[in-house]
């Protein structure tokens, strides 16, 4: 546990860091920051942070720089401040959000270019898992007889759909059976309830070639949809990052977020979260080793099971402060989705 001090001191060694990008010496802090102690202090906390693997010194002559162990400890100080009252203060940019878009799909791609103008870092936000949104409408539709169209309707309004193909020809009233057969079993479930529920009375029913198909459908069409629907902006912004000038640097870490589910791996900290509260991984504290040199910050949104996730992305050097306060507006903006 760091004194009071010792935090203010890595604190302003944090932010003259992010700021600069530049190892920072104990002269800058003094004459730039108002610790309230004396040059000699400054170079004495700064030797005891280093030994307690807090901040490192890349070069003998150079300055010091935060290590993720210094950014987590920063950070959990962050985390533990009251922010009683911000949400009133960020009113007028989330009603702007809401605002300004009416459908779903809008509002979640204008919260993530919101999340990245505020935070100049790539920002995803997930849409709420459809395994847990209640199903409203499903219409088997023929095209001929050897195809036919599956759509799903969810009660919040979203429309999924995919085609099927059969090996023989299937007529229009047999179609018919099934969507009947389907539409009373699904209305008013989730997803997940539905496949919780298969070996529960059902297995019979679900012995039916036709049935079993247009299950399936469903399953894969919701499922691909759940990984599709994440929007993700500012790739260019982390190109602007000096840990990040060199394009083959960024490379491998878009390979991996590119990987759907890693993504989701990656989120998982956030869904698990039932207090609002935002996850922050730092570093090698990512399990993928691409990602030791990025930060994830996210929150999750929306109530009960159906929840979506806001994440921030960029260096570890990014600005810890402004990215949490940022993905708490993105939080507060959706939660009511």
């Amino acid at each position: 546990m760091l004194s009071d001090r010792r935090q203010r001191v890595l604190a302003a060694l944090i932010e003259e860091y992010v700021a600069r990008a530049l190892p920072v010496g104990s002269r800058t802090l003094t004459e730039r920051y108002q610790l309230g102690v004396s040059p000699a202090t400054v170079r004495n906390e700064l030797s005891v942070l280093e030994d307690g693997g807090y901040i490192t010194q890349p070069h003998t002559s150079a300055g010091r720089i935060p290590t993720d162990h210094g950014y987590r400890a920063f950070v959990d100080n962050l985390l533990a401040a009251d922010f009683t009252g911000e949400d009133e203060r960020y009113r007028p940019v989330v009603d702007e959000l809401r605002r300004s878009a009416s459908e779903l799909d809008a509002l979640l791609e204008q919260t993530s270019s919101a999340l990245t103008r505020l935070t100049d870092c790539l920002s995803i936000v997930l849409a709420p898992s459809v395994l847990n949104l209640h199903i409203k409408q499903l219409s088997l539709i023929s095209l001929n007889a050897y195809r036919a169209l599956v759509v799903l309707v969810t009660e919040d309004g979203q429309v999924f759909n995919r085609q099927m193909e059969f090996a023989e020809e299937v007529c229009s009233d047999d179609l018919a059976r099934v969507q009947a057969f389907l539409g009373d079993v699904f209305t008013g479930k989730s997803l997940q309830q539905i496949e919780d529920g298969l070996g529960q009375g059902m297995a019979e029913a679900f012995r039916d070639p036709l049935v079993r198909m247009a299950l399936d459908e469903v399953l894969s069409c919701l499922q691909e949809s759940e990984l599709s629907r994440a929007h993700r902006l500012g790739v260019s912004s982390l190109l602007t990052k000096p840990e990040f000038s060199q394009s083959q640097a960024l490379l491998p870490v878009m390979q991996v977020l590119e990987d759907d589910t890693v993504m989701l791996h990656i989120l998982d900290d956030a869904v698990r979260q039932g207090d609002g509260t935002p996850s922050v991984r730092i570093g090698r504290e990512n399990d993928a080793a691409e990602l030791a040199g990025v930060s994830v910050v996210a929150s999750r949104y929306g109530r009960g099971e159906s929840a979506g996730v806001v994440a921030v992305i960029g260096p570890t050097r990014m600005d810890y402060s402004k990215v949490l306060r940022a993905v708490r507006i993105a939080s507060a903006a959706l939660q009511d989705v």
